[in-house]
């Protein structure tokens, strides 16, 4: 399965943002890609403004033509493609993702669970699920999930796609992402037996985006021997670009059946106090409720 990562500079207007990505895609389809990812926030270039008026303003609506535009692209190019968006809801925004398969059909759409004291942050609403879906490739089906941002930094939300079947996790970015952060990345491939994908901005185009978009495969050993086994397809530099990863889905398949990982020896009877609603004391800090 051949991946696309969009680490490319946004417009200066929503509207320069659908040229500019369409653009893009067409440039992923011909080079045979299965899977065209944007970075987080691509409908207002991956900065929320830091006023409410203003980020309910840029907002766009999730059945409006921005989105819909790249499900129509996606069957014209039979490429899927994940886009990210700013989204109009209710009372404040979101910070969605739409998946649309290469047919056209949206197959996932779910929007930032975690948000934290960040000034932009306290103007969107968090979304409430962690959800995964069937995406058709011309390779088959794959079972795909996402992580949005901030959400790639819980392991939690890793987990629960895990539990949840996902072979491959998206993770649209818009932040600077350093070792700690690439870390996790690798982490969760290696723990939870599934691929993931990272796209982020290129450096310079917005809040601290430094680029090093990455693929991990997961499989930390070849079926049958040969450990250890390098995961990392791809790590970008910061220059902008179209970046490609394939992933090898009967191997990581064939790993995922033998490996030791993922849900193969967890003991849930002795996780409950991951659920429960607890004060945690931070030294030099007051404590906050998790």
């Amino acid at each position: 399965m051949k991946i696309a990562l969009l680490q490319i500079f946004p417009g200066r207007t929503v509207e320069e943002d659908h040229v500019k990505g369409e653009a893009w895609c067409r440039k992923a389809a011909r080079e045979g890609a299965d899977l065209a990812l944007f970075p987080e926030l691509w409908s207002c270039g991956g900065d929320l403004p830091s006023d409410a008026w203003s980020c309910k303003q840029a907002a766009i609506s999730y059945g409006g033509a921005f989105v819909r535009s790249f499900g129509q692209l996606a069957r014209q190019l039979q490429m899927a493609i994940g886009i990210t968006f700013l989204e109009n809801c209710a009372m404040q925004p979101k910070n969605s993702f739409c998946l649309f398969d290469r047919n056209g059909w949206e197959v996932l759409h779910n929007s930032k669970v975690h948000t934290c004291g960040f000034v932009e942050d306290k103007c969107v609403t968090a979304g409430d699920d962690f959800s995964v879906c069937d995406l058709e490739t011309a390779e088959g089906t794959v079972r795909v999930g996402a992580l949005l941002g901030f959400d790639a930094e819980f392991s939690e939300s890793a987990r629960i796609l895990m539990l949840e079947g996902a072979e491959l996790v998206l993770a649209p970015h818009a932040c600077a992402m350093g070792a700690d952060r690439l870390a996790l990345l690798r982490g969760y491939a290696y723990e939870n037996m599934y691929a993931v994908a990272s796209v982020n901005y290129p450096a310079g185009a917005c809040r601290a985006s430094n680029g090093h978009s990455s693929v991990y495969d997961g499989v930390s050993c070849f079926p049958g021997g040969g450990c250890p086994r390098e995961t990392c397809l791809l790590q970008a530099g910061e220059e902008e670009g179209l970046f490609f990863a394939n992933i090898d889905l009967p191997m990581l398949r064939a790993y995922r059946r033998c490996g030791i990982h993922g849900n193969t020896y967890r003991r849930p009877d002795l996780y409950g106090s991951l659920t429960r609603d607890i004060t945690v004391p931070i030294v030099g800090d007051a404590e906050r409720r998790r």
